[in-house]
C-alpha cells in the first residue's frame, strides 16, 4: 500500500465520521444546519480523494464543479411548494447513477471478478433503476403533471411480483454465465443486465403509480432508502468505503423515518404501498356539499385572536402553495406583543414530505421552541382559547377516530376539536389527499375563512395592527 493510498484511506475515514456527526445533527431544526455543512464537507473530500485514484482525475472534477452549479442554481430558484418533488427528483438522480455506474464498472473490468462483484453490480443496478424511476413517477405526481390519485388494475399487485421473479431469475443467470457455470452459447452476459433495467423500470413505475398523493411523504422517505441501498451496493461494486458507508447510513435512516411516519398514520408500509389509498384532491361526497356553513371575515377573525389568551397555529401544505408563512409568523408576532400564548403544532405528515412544515416555517424564522410535534402538544389544544388552521385539512379530521370505512380510520390526528374555537382558513370545503370531507368544518365550534390564505392572513394582520 502507497503513502497516498494510505493518505485518501484516511480521508474516507474522516468523510464517514462527517456522514455520522452531519446526520446526529439532523435530529434537531436547531442543529440542521451545522449537518447539512458536516455532510457537505464529507461528501467533497470523498470526491476529492477519489479523483486522485483516477488516472485522469479531469472529468471527476468537471463533474463536480458543473454538479455543484446545478445544485446551487436549483437550490436559489426552487419554490418552497416545489421542494418536495425537487427531493423526489434527487433522489432518482442517485439511484440512477448507482445503475449507471455499475454498469460502467462491469464493462470496463478486465480479467476475472469475484462472485460477490457480479452479485452487487446486479442489485446496485435493480435497486438504482427502481429508484429512478419510482422517482421520477412520484415526481411527476407532486408536481401536478401526473394525477394523484391511484392508478390500479387488475393484478397489479401480482405483475409487481412476477416482475421481480424475472428480474431474480435474469439476475441469477447472469453471475452463473459470468463465473462459467451457466452459459448459454451465443448469448453476452450484457444482455441479462438490459433485460433486468428494463424490467425494473417498469417495476418502478408500476410500484409507485398505485399509491395515492396523502402517501408522497411516505414514498419520498422510501425512495431516499432505496437511494442509499443502490449507494452502498455500487459501494461494493467499486470497492469503495466511503461509498458503502453514506449509503448504508442513507438506506438506514430512510428506512427508520419510513417507520416513523407509518406509525403516525397508524398504518403499516404494506398498507401504504398496496391499499391504493387517496382520490382527487378537493373531491368531497354529495352528503356534505347540502351542509352549510357560516363564512366569517377577517375582522371576525381577528377579533377572536385578539380576545384569546393562548392559540395554536396548525400549518399544512396549503400554506406552503400561499406561501403565506412570512405573513403567519407576523400575525403570530403580534398577537405574542400583546401577550398571548402562540405555538405551532406539527403533524409528523403535513405538508408533502418529511419536515415539509418545519422547513417552511424555519425560512419565516420562526424560533424552534415554537415548533412542536403532535405528542407535545396534543393535550394541550383542550385549554387553548383557538386552534387556527392554515391549508391543514387530513391531519385535524375527526373522522380518522370513529369513522371505520374511512382511509384516514386510526391516523393519530391533531387534537383541534377540543379546542375552545377552531378558525380555518381555506379556499373551499373540498376533502384533503384522503377524499374524505372534514367533519371539523361543519362543527358549531368552528370559523370557516374562506379565501387565499395569504390574503386572508394579511387582512388579519392589518385589522390586528389597526
Amino acid at each position: 500500500m502507497t503513502g497516498i493510498d494510505i493518505i485518501i484511506k484516511i480521508v474516507y475515514l474522516i468523510a464517514a465520521i462527517l456522514f455520522i456527526l452531519g446526520l446526529k445533527k439532523l435530529s434537531s431544526p436547531k442543529t440542521a444546519r451545522q449537518g447539512n455543512q458536516l455532510a457537505m464537507l464529507g461528501m467533497f473530500l470523498a470526491v476529492v480523494m477519489t479523483a486522485f485514484k483516477i488516472i485522469n482525475p479531469v472529468w471527476v472534477l468537471v463533474g463536480l464543479v458543473i454538479g455543484a452549479a446545478v445544485g446551487a442554481i436549483s437550490a436559489k430558484k426552487v419554490q418552497m411548494t416545489a421542494m418536495p418533488q425537487m427531493v423526489a427528483i434527487f433522489n432518482g438522480f442517485g439511484g440512477g447513477a448507482s445503475t449507471l455506474v455499475a454498469f460502467s464498472e462491469y464493462t470496463s473490468i478486465t480479467g476475472e471478478a469475484k462472485i460477490d462483484f457480479y452479485i452487487t453490480v446486479v442489485l446496485s443496478i435493480l435497486i438504482g433503476t427502481v429508484t429512478f424511476f419510482g422517482s421520477l413517477i412520484a415526481y411527476l405526481k407532486l408536481d401536478g403533471t401526473m394525477k394523484g390519485v391511484p392508478i390500479t388494475y387488475a393484478g397489479q399487485q401480482f405483475i409487481n411480483a412476477l416482475l421481480l421473479i424475472l428480474i431474480g431469475v435474469l439476475g441469477t443467470l447472469f453471475v452463473l454465465d459470468t463465473v462459467g457455470i451457466v452459459v448459454i452459447a451465443g448469448m453476452p452476459a450484457w444482455v441479462y443486465l438490459i433485460a433486468i433495467v428494463v424490467l425494473s423500470t417498469v417495476l418502478g413505475i408500476t410500484s409507485v403509480i398505485p399509491i395515492g398523493g396523502a402517501d408522497m411523504p411516505v414514498v419520498v422517505s422510501l425512495l431516499n432508502s432505496y437511494s442509499g441501498l443502490a449507494a452502498a451496493a455500487t459501494g461494493f461494486v467499486l470497492s469503495n468505503y466511503v461509498l458503502i458507508i453514506s449509503g448504508a447510513l442513507v438506506g438506514a435512516s430512510g428506512l427508520i423515518l419510513t417507520n416513523i411516519m407509518c406509525v403516525a398514520m397508524n398504518r403499516s408500509l404494506a398498507n401504504v404501498l398496496f391499499a391504493a389509498v387517496g382520490s382527487e384532491e378537493g373531491a368531497v361526497s354529495g352528503e356534505k356539499e347540502q351542509r352549510t356553513v357560516v363564512r366569517y371575515t377577517a375582522d371576525d377573525a381577528a377579533f377572536m385572536l385578539e380576545k384569546a389568551s393562548s392559540v395554536i397555529i396548525i400549518p399544512g401544505y396549503g400554506l406552503a402553495v400561499a406561501q403565506a408563512q412570512h405573513i403567519l409568523q407576523e400575525m403570530a408576532t403580534i398577537l405574542q406583543n400583546q401577550g398571548i400564548k402562540v405555538r405551532y403544532a406539527i403533524h409528523p405528515v403535513a405538508g408533502r414530505m418529511p419536515g415539509h412544515m418545519n422547513v417552511l416555517l424555519a425560512e419565516a424564522n420562526v424560533p424552534y421552541d415554537y415548533l412542536l410535534e403532535m405528542d407535545e402538544i396534543n393535550d394541550d389544544f383542550q385549554n387553548t382559547d383557538v386552534a387556527f388552521i392554515v391549508g391543514a385539512n387530513d391531519v385535524v379530521n375527526p373522522a380518522a377516530r370513529y369513522k371505520k370505512d374511512s382511509p384516514l380510520y386510526g391516523m393519530p390526528i391533531l387534537n383541534a376539536d377540543q379546542a375552545r374555537t377552531i378558525m380555518i382558513i381555506k379556499r373551499s370545503l373540498g376533502a384533503g389527499f384522503a377524499g374524505e370531507a372534514n367533519e371539523l368544518f361543519f362543527d358549531e365550534k368552528t370559523m370557516m375563512v374562506f379565501g387565499d390564505a395569504k390574503k386572508m392572513i394579511t387582512d388579519i394582520v392589518h385589522v390586528l395592527k389597526g
